[in-house]
């Protein structure tokens, strides 16, 4: 079982909606699938039907969050010692060198990414391309939408 690396964050927004699925989410649905099974033949009772597989969403969402929390290597890049270096967790600004756009993406774990937050996911190929790099780097990266230059302006471990 491979450990998965998370940040603090990532970990408490883990935590937040696996007690909200089992303590809100998983009553709701057992209440629903009650209601319907008040309302007699459950072979053509579509609300029935609904809330089961609503329940096994649930419960499959519950198994999945349990095993990520398992295998979570916590990396709180507070602690650690800013060379400038970019690291899993840590916050890079960069500039790209052919638009002049200046962006910024925190490192995360596969269920932190999000990049609409600009939370990216350390082995995606912008990922990929930044770790190990350093401040004022130059990097060229690969992504799917063509080969993007960057400049790294800063690193933060915040």
């Amino acid at each position: 079982m491979d450990k998965e690396p998370i940040t603090l964050n990532g970990l408490n927004k883990l935590k937040e909606e696996l007690v909200f699925l089992k303590e809100k989410k998983r009553p709701e649905i057992v209440a629903a699938i009650a209601e319907a099974r008040s309302h007699g033949d459950l072979k053509e009772n579509a609300e029935y039907h609904a809330a089961k597989e609503e329940q096994s969403h649930n419960e499959g969402r519950i198994t999945e969050i349990n095993d990520i929390i398992a295998r979570a290597n916590i990396i709180d890049v507070t602690k650690l010692n800013n060379e400038g270096k970019v690291i899993f967790g840590s916050t890079v600004y960069l500039e790209d060198l052919d638009t002049g756009e200046k962006i910024n993406y925190k490192i995360v774990g596969r269920d932190e990414a999000d990049l609409k937050q600009k939370l990216i996911f350390f082995q995606s190929p912008i990922g990929k391309g930044l770790i190990g790099k350093n401040k004022s780097d130059l990097v060229e990266i690969n992504t799917p939408s063509g080969v993007k230059n960057f400049e790294i302006k800063d690193v933060k471990y915040i």
